[in-house]
């Protein structure tokens, strides 16, 4: 990757758990996709796995431990290191941005990045030379993550790459480790996909906003929408810029679960 002067896209990719690192087609997949983006300046990571509100975060001024916010996986998982730089510039902007619109940051000095954010990076930017920050999701509101993903688009015109992590279906009623990781997806698992791969494609934000009465089966794929919604996030940062244009860069299934990502642009 080189650095460039174009706007960044803005992303929503499935982050995947720990083993993810173990599952060859996906990794290559995720570096694949780095691969299509120029360098960023750095990234603005918003995970499925930090919900604190106010709006947080992570540490700009002391490194600290990755947050291994996972139980029972073998050691490996938990030697696992991701030392990208710091990033306080771009702390300081997203606390003056989201300011003007109402919200008030705290910075969590103690918080590393969790695994919806530096396990993905680590197979699309790894060189870690790319400074992080994370923020926390202060609601699972659609409507707010929205206008919370607006404020921030101005960081794009600064060479910010803007992540939303989580993962488009996501129960783990129906993650079988015993059946592999390409055992055929439940029914309703397909179903959602299909359906927020035109819903993304058409960009018709209403309708993803409103996907608990607009998606088939969404109960189903999300019993909890916390890894549905760091999308609202990213959708907003790419409406505020233009419009959206959403391209599926990854799909297919993980163990049941739809990996499906997109590029916004």
């Amino acid at each position: 990757m080189t650095q460039s002067a174009e706007l960044p896209p803005v992303l929503f990719l499935s982050h995947g758990a720990p083993p993810l690192a173990d599952d060859a087609r996906w990794t290559s997949e995720l570096a694949g996709w780095s691969e299509t983006i120029s360098k960023p300046k750095d990234i603005l990571m918003i995970s499925a796995h930090w919900e604190n509100a106010p709006v947080a975060l992570s540490a700009t001024s002391q490194k600290n431990e990755l947050v291994y916010d996972f139980w029972g996986f073998p050691q490996k998982y938990y030697d696992v290191r991701y030392d990208a730089p710091m990033a306080p510039d771009l702390a300081l902007e997203v606390e003056r941005l989201t300011a003007t619109h109402g919200h008030h940051v705290e910075r969590d000095e103690s918080r590393g990045l969790d695994h919806g954010a530096y396990v993905p990076l680590k197979e699309m930017f790894p060189d870690a030379d790319v400074p992080v920050v994370q923020m926390s999701m202060p609601t699972l509101d659609p409507a707010g993550l929205f206008e919370l993903g607006k404020s921030l688009a101005p960081l794009r015109e600064r060479g910010t790459l803007i992540v939303g992590s989580g993962f488009t279906t996501h129960n783990l009623r129906w993650f079988n480790p015993a059946g592999g990781a390409d055992v055929t997806p439940p029914s309703a698992s397909s179903e959602f996909d299909h359906w927020a791969e035109e819903a993304m494609a058409r960009g018709d934000v209403d309708s993803i906003l409103d996907f608990m009465h607009k998606a088939p089966a969404a109960r189903e794929a999300h019993p909890r929408s916390e890894h549905w919604a760091p999308l609202y996030v990213s959708l907003g940062a790419a409406y505020a810029s233009g419009g959206i244009d959403a391209k599926t860069a990854i799909d297919g299934f993980w163990f049941g679960l739809s990996k499906r990502s997109w590029t916004l642009t």
